[in-house]
């Protein structure tokens, strides 16, 4: 049918952006990390996190942005994925959202010019300044919620 084959021809995939965020806890808490110089949600609260880079494994992205952000070393076979989120922000992006359950090292700030502090919050009263769909993310985690999205009620 030349009516689909036109349709097909003009269909374009999603060039979604891959992030990781680690859901480090510690005695029902959780490690916060206040934003700051970053364009993206200075003065709230985030996961440690960042982009997947090219050639990289998703679990090596959340290995090495854990070590540059706050200086800790996960083991892949300490890590799980709990919770993987599609959103639309103004660009696609598919979020892995792992806990680990040993690490070495001291949790230290490794990027003082983007991040005002780290610091445990409990997972049931976290910051008001928590940004929104990281407050999602956790709540899905301790719901057990594998899968959920975010900002498309806006995109059709």
């Amino acid at each position: 049918n030349s009516k689909e084959l036109f349709c097909m021809e003009h269909k374009q995939r999603s060039m979604a952006v891959v992030s990781v965020y680690l859901i480090l806890e510690q005695h029902n808490r959780v490690l916060l990390s206040l934003r700051k110089n970053t364009r993206f949600f200075d003065g709230m609260y985030g996961l440690v996190s960042g982009h997947v880079e090219e050639g990289e494994t998703i679990i090596q992205g959340m290995i090495r942005e854990t070590e540059e952000e706050a200086g800790i070393i996960l083991n892949p076979s300490t890590l799980s994925l709990v919770h993987v989120m599609h959103r639309n922000q103004g660009r696609l992006n598919v979020d892995f959202f792992f806990t680990c359950t040993a690490f070495s090292g001291t949790i230290t700030n490794k990027e003082p010019e983007k991040c005002e502090e780290l610091n445990f919050f409990p997972l049931d009263a976290l910051p008001t300044n928590t940004i929104v769909y990281i407050q999602q993310a956790l709540n899905a985690f301790r719901t057990k919620k594998l899968y959920s999205e975010y900002g498309w009620e806006h995109s059709k």
